[in-house]
């Protein structure tokens, strides 16, 4: 065994041990770190995690043998990579990336059915930064590419797993891009809303394209699970089948969704739910919904059990489905805000922007530009219980609603079914209508911006750095 340490002043004798391990699943190089510091030694050990025969990595750290604070640098290309009990802390989160230099890749794009049907997993992992350094295009999962890759999911974190960042990285093909929740199960209370909740989620900087489903489904959409048949459940209570046991899924607190750009989507592009403070704001949403499914289409979606809300300076455009949809809950005064985003162009007569809130759920709905929508630019539907309360519209701009043909009449600009009220601001507040782009006078070319002397005036969206 060679032992050698780089020091700044040039090569110097010291103990440095490099081990390999082999497993019957894995090869794990392991490298203990230069002792560049006192500091380096305790909080930041190196290893360095490469693929066995079969491209694959599995690491259980149920013996703790990784600590927070540990950097795990993954280094080839990998066919599937599984972490479980793997844990950070706050302060000292463990750190997954690709090796210095060089570009990692997970998945299996000729994964046609059968088993290891996923990419990359965390299982009750918790303080967890995943990601390239900088650079999205160093870190990158690919998945299936084959006629069954529906059911391939590329990045999952499930069974409690939390307090995680993931960031810089590229996602492709596949079924669902990052699947993000925990299904409750017969033998784990702690499962069971609410007995626990999950925390902190951080997605950033991430690239997804080409996925069959969602590029991200975050948060877990049934209502109800049914466990003694271990199946999801989207009924009232009244329809529960006697005998059968059902609780909720616990929910994500304090998500925040940024910087990402999600194109060429099978299903939804940005789909939420079940989580309590949820910011989703600065991403890019294009051609979402190639399914042509109606029931899975929205360009983002704010979905149900989701309550304190903030959707916020995002460019949604250039799909078929519906450009946002919500179905956030007023459960316990909860606020929902959805301020400064563009939405524009997209086919079929659907809508624009579609609410359907529910426990007399209020919806901020401010200085957006809503353009140039197959339907309606905004629906409001009261039928899950929102109707006793008026949402409050200002200074948006609404532009050319109804693009797939039809009489454009007045309401086509706010449409209200099943009782839904609002209310609109007046003077600086004001919504301003157009039935043409041209009317309005926006660059078409830089964000609907209104030209000078534009009448959009100040309603609508502003692009901020």
């Amino acid at each position: 065994m060679k032992l050698t340490l780089h020091s700044p002043i040039g090569w110097i004798p010291a103990i440095v041990i490099a081990v390999s391990f082999c497993f019957t699943s894995c090869r794990r190089t392991v490298v203990l770190p230069e002792e560049k510091s006192k500091m380096s030694l305790l909080n930041a050990r190196e290893f360095t995690l490469t693929p066995d025969v079969n491209g694959r990595l599995m690491i259980d750290n149920s013996n703790d043998y990784y600590l927070p604070g540990d950097i795990l640098n993954l280094d080839g290309d990998f066919s599937a990579v599984f972490f479980t009990n793997l844990s950070g802390s706050a302060s000292e989160p463990i750190i997954i990336r690709n090796a210095s230099g060089t570009v990692t890749t997970i998945g299996n794009p000729a994964w046609n059915g059968g088993s290891w049907a996923e990419g990359l997993v965390f299982t009750n992992c918790h303080h967890i930064i995943l990601g390239a350094e900088t650079d999205k295009s160093d870190f990158v999962i690919n998945g299936s590419a084959q006629p069954a890759r529906q059911a391939y999911m590329n990045l999952v974190l499930r069974r409690h797993t939390d307090n995680f960042e993931i960031k810089n990285l590229t996602i492709n093909d596949g079924g669902t891009g990052i699947w993000a929740k925990t299904d409750p199960l017969i033998t784990d209370t702690s499962s069971w809303y609410p007995n626990s909740q999950m925390f902190n989620l951080k997605i950033h900087d991430v690239e997804i394209d080409g996925t069959h489903n969602e590029a991200m489904y975050v948060g877990h959409t049934a209502t109800y699970w049914d466990l003694t048949a271990g199946t999801s459940y989207y009924g009232d209570s009244s329809g529960f089948i006697p005998g059968h046991q059902y609780v909720q899924p616990i929910k994500w607190y304090n998500v925040k969704i940024y910087d990402n750009y999600v194109h060429n989507i099978g299903a939804d592009g940005i789909q939420t739910s079940a989580i309590d403070l949820l910011e989703v704001y600065n991403n890019e949403v294009t051609n979402w919904a190639l399914q042509h499914n109606y029931s899975h289409n929205g360009g983002i979606l704010i979905g149900g059990r989701t309550t304190n809300t903030n959707t916020h300076d995002n460019y949604v455009h250039n799909g078929w489905g519906e450009l946002l949809q919500f179905y956030g809950s007023g459960e316990g005064g909860a606020t929902h805000v959805i301020h400064n985003n563009l939405f524009r162009t997209n086919e079929a007569g659907n809508d624009g922007v579609s609410l359907r809130p529910t426990a007399n759920g209020v919806v901020q709905i401010t200085n957006n530009t809503f353009a140039k929508t197959g339907g309606n630019l905004i629906r409001l539907n009261g039928n899950s219980g929102a109707a006793t309360a008026a949402h409050i519209i200002n200074a948006n701009a609404l532009i050319e609603p109804r693009t797939a043909g039809g009489t454009v009449y007045p309401n086509a600009y706010i449409y209200t079914e099943g009782g839904a009220t609002y209310t609109e601001g007046t003077g600086s507040n004001a919504n301003t209508k157009f039935l043409t782009v041209a009317l309005a006078d926006v660059d078409t070319t830089n964000y609907y911006l209104p030209n000078p002397g534009s009448p959009v005036g100040v309603s609508g969206y502003r692009k901020t750095p």
